[in-house]
């Protein structure tokens, strides 16, 4: 029976609470799936719409490890980058006294000196071909490799590097390295219309975001969508870059997600090798606000969303749009939980990071009393 009771029931109890409308989750040990279940409506308007396990999300920040972190280990192993050359080497708008000395690692654990957020389609007066210089005109708020400060910013830069590093455009790298090789079939950024009713819906309107620029006294909003976002990306800056970036854009389902999880381990994957997946695991800013590797957050940053139960190498990332995705490599277990937070909901959005811990605990102790 994929379904467990117990989970199930905590999930849908958030549900009824109305901190999100639906849930996917699944819970892997040894590259299989143990447990999952899809609970509730995915869409809630204008219409209803039954989830199912099949159903896709809008992964927001997942898109992070999943992609940009990911194509960023494959450049390392190429020989193509190395963590502690300089970003202006490769985006030479970070030529400037006080961002040359900023780094590829400092960038992969958000110890850069950019800021948290800051709205492109304003700074960039809505020409998306300005974005690195928007970025990189903007005052570091720390001296880099000092904080942790989880920067949208840094990913989108790292995604135009790469492109300018290939040659090719992030879709195209994502979709030649990890889609087709992985024989994914429900993994996209920009999903086609047609699709749209096996996705699960998001925020109505953008007011999250024209809330956050009124509080940093940006009045104007060029970006806002009035209407349901449902089968475009939610995020306002990826959907200014056209739908995929460094820090946001993709799309994909449950089962694609673990197919994808299992790259970032060694006894599963086929594109990285043994002492690369052990970057993942590897905390690169010891005493710093959060302990961070290659693209993600671990487990013993305090009050992480991994909950007290996993092991302290385990690493995961969370997404706005209320996605995650924790993998904890020493006992060879996945923990993915799918919500679609941002929709059929007034401001301010719930925080579920006790859910997201609650799930992880939940699920470790069924695991182990199941053996």
């Amino acid at each position: 029976m994929p379904a467990n009771h117990e989970i199930s029931a905590l999930i849908s109890e958030h549900i009824t609470s109305g901190d999100f409308p639906s849930a996917v989750y699944v819970v892997a040990e040894q590259g299989e799936m143990i447990y999952w279940d899809a609970l509730s409506n995915s869409v809630i308007e204008p219409y209803r719409l039954a989830n199912k396990f099949e159903t896709i999300y809008d992964l927001a920040s997942l898109s992070k490890p999943f992609v940009t972190g990911f194509l960023c280990a494959r450049r390392i192993e190429l020989g193509e980058l190395t963590l502690d050359s300089s970003v202006s080497h490769y985006v030479p708008e970070f030529d400037r006294t006080d961002k040359q000395i900023i780094t590829i690692r400092e960038f992969l654990t958000h110890t850069s000196g950019l800021p948290a957020w800051k709205p492109l389609y304003l700074l960039a007066e809505d020409e998306p071909e300005r974005a690195a210089s928007a970025i990189a005109s903007l005052d570091l708020e720390y001296k880099p490799g000092s904080k942790v400060i989880y920067s949208d910013l840094g990913f989108i830069t790292l995604g135009l590097l790469l492109e300018r590093l290939t040659g090719h455009q992030l879709v195209e790298l994502a979709k030649k390295e990890i889609i087709e090789p992985l024989k994914l079939k429900n993994t996209f950024f920009n999903p086609e219309l047609a699709l749209q009713t096996g996705i699960a819906a998001s925020e109505s309107g953008n007011n999250y975001e024209r809330d956050m620029c009124e509080q940093t006294g940006l009045s104007a909003y060029a970006n806002s969508r009035q209407r349901i976002i449902w089968g475009e990306v939610h995020d306002g800056n990826a959907y200014f870059l056209g739908g995929a970036a460094g820090h946001a854009g993709l799309f994909s389902n449950a089962a694609d997600l673990l197919v994808m999880a299992k790259q970032f381990l060694t006894q599963y994957t086929t594109a990285l090798r043994a002492e690369t997946c052990q970057l993942f695991r590897e905390n690169m800013t010891n005493g710093l606000e959060e302990a961070r590797s290659l693209g993600w957050q671990l487990a013993m940053t305090k009050d992480s969303t991994a909950g007290p139960n996993l092991p302290p190498d385990s690493f995961g990332h969370n997404g706005f749009t209320g996605t995650c995705c924790w993998i904890d490599a020493k006992n060879d277990r996945i923990f993915i939980l799918l919500t679609n937070r941002t929709h059929a909901r007034k401001l301010p959005f719930a925080n579920i990071n006790a859910v997201r811990r609650q799930f992880h605990s939940l699920a470790v102790a069924e695991l182990n009393n199941s053996q």
